[in-house]
């Protein structure tokens, strides 16, 4: 690896780093309900971020791979979206107390990065290897679009999640959140609380978007740097945008429609990638066409779950605190 590679690489990390540090020791130092405001405000600086830091790439690394870097913002950021109804649903199933979910989300950021920092280093190595990995990461895009325009709705089912599993297997859980840690010491016992087992969902449901989502945006580059950069941005604003959208996601009535065509789209690009090359801004210009399709759609159609008294949403039926497998010990 060249000097200015390291260089780059090294300079993007320590700055991630010190993003996050200052965001969780010195921002949200305490844990407090996060308003709608105050959660606009923070996806306002996120996505100002996102967009300064791409144009420091279209300056020093040119129009292709700046617009290679916007297109997958875009396309993560979209694809996101999806990740803050699971949020959602999650912590309405473990009625967590809305002072803690910053929490959880914040520490799920940490996973998330890491996480997708090395499927985008092992995708990369695989797409240099063989080249016949494109097909595969195409398909697997067909594949998930397929899904999700067939899944009526996401649910939760802790019980059969193997990290939940693995968790009870090893250590009881508390019957409360215990003024939000993760751990506690009860009787000379180190137990879990709940609320680490609500972290495990939130890591493991990220980690099934991450095998989705890694391989639309190598459909746009196959620059690692480019490719992490961009979700890491993405991810960086994931919990202040779910703060933003939670009570008004039931209204998005069509942006799983169009989370559909974009991933559709991504994949027929990958598995045609050598019959016909579609230009990096013609792809930036379709997702983003296809988004406000959707949203304006919904604006204009929108549909309300309970029309007998007019208030959008439905009920998901809550369990707030894990029960022992029957085969636990």
């Amino acid at each position: 690896m060249e000097i200015e590679t390291i260089a780059l690489w090294g300079g993007f990390l320590l700055g991630l780093a010190a993003l996050l540090f200052f965001d969780l020791f010195v921002i949200h130092r305490k844990s407090h309900v996060v308003g709608v405001r105050e959660a606009l405000g923070w996806t306002g600086i996120w996505i100002a971020l996102a967009l300064l830091f791409g144009g420091g790439v279209f300056i020093f690394g040119g129009t292709d791979k700046g617009t290679e870097y916007l297109t997958g913002y875009v396309i993560e950021k979209s694809l996101s979206v999806d990740n803050v109804f699971i949020f959602l649903i999650i912590f309405q199933y473990f009625a967590v107390p809305p002072h803690l979910q910053p929490k959880v989300l914040h520490w799920g950021i940490f996973g998330a990065l890491a996480m997708r920092l090395a499927f985008i280093l092992i995708g990369a190595a695989l797409l240099d290897a063989f080249h016949w990995m494109i097909y595969v990461f195409g398909g697997i895009l067909l594949v998930t679009a397929a899904r999700l325009a067939f899944q009526d709705e996401h649910e939760v089912h802790p019980d059969k999640n193997p990290l939940i599993r693995l968790l009870k297997r090893f250590f009881p859980i508390t019957q409360d959140y215990n003024d939000g840690k993760f751990f506690t010491r009860r009787a000379g016992v180190l137990m879990a609380t709940p609320l680490f087992a609500v972290l495990l969902m939130v890591e493991s449901t990220d980690l099934v978007f991450a095998i989705d989502s890694i391989p639309a945006i190598f459909a746009v580059t196959r620059d690692p740097f480019i490719v992490f950069t961009s979700n890491a941005f993405a991810i960086l604003g994931l919990r202040a945008l779910y703060f933003a959208l939670a009570g008004v996601m039931v209204y998005f009535t069509y942006l799983r429609q169009g989370l559909v065509v974009i991933l559709a789209f991504v994949g027929a690009k990958m598995v045609l990638s050598d019959v016909y090359h579609v230009p990096t801004l013609a792809s930036l210009a379709v997702v983003v066409g296809v988004l406000a399709i959707a949203v304006g759609a919904s604006i204009v159609f929108r549909k309300k779950a309970d029309a007998g008294d007019g208030t959008p949403g439905h009920e998901i039926a809550h369990k707030p605190l894990l029960q022992p497998d029957s085969d636990s010990p």
